[in-house]
């Protein structure tokens, strides 16, 4: 249990894992006492001993699974890659577009608006 009085839920992962550790065993008038004496409530112990249970349900990746991941962020990475091209691209045609436009509106607007000439 940490040395400080601040609220339960905010103690570190392993003061919480260390009162589902000393819990394990009880039965619930047992539990009952200890929740009291320390000032927590049952739902707290249950909820963090489900999160510890949950924390080894993720199943490990196989080697071929590793490999299949890999690949596919390697693929990931260089789609990524050819989407940053293009849009460096586009925004320099955009760029050019836009100066052209500014560029025509400066000569007309020079020249004057009849577009006789």
């Amino acid at each position: 249990m940490p040395a400080s009085e601040k609220d339960p839920d905010s103690w570190s992962a392993a003061d919480k894992f260390t009162v589902v550790l000393e819990t394990a065993g009880f039965n619930a008038t047992e539990l009952s006492s200890y929740c009291r004496e320390r000032g927590l409530f049952l739902e707290q112990v249950d909820r963090w001993r489900q999160t510890a249970q949950d924390a080894n349900a993720n199943a490990v990746l196989t080697m071929a699974e590793q490999r299949d991941l890999e690949k596919r962020h390697q693929q990931d990475q260089k789609e990524i890659k050819a989407l940053k091209q293009d849009l460096r691209r586009k925004e320099k045609a955009l760029a050019e577009a836009a100066a052209l436009l500014i560029a025509a509106k400066k000569i007309q607007a020079f020249w004057g608006e009849d577009g006789d000439d």
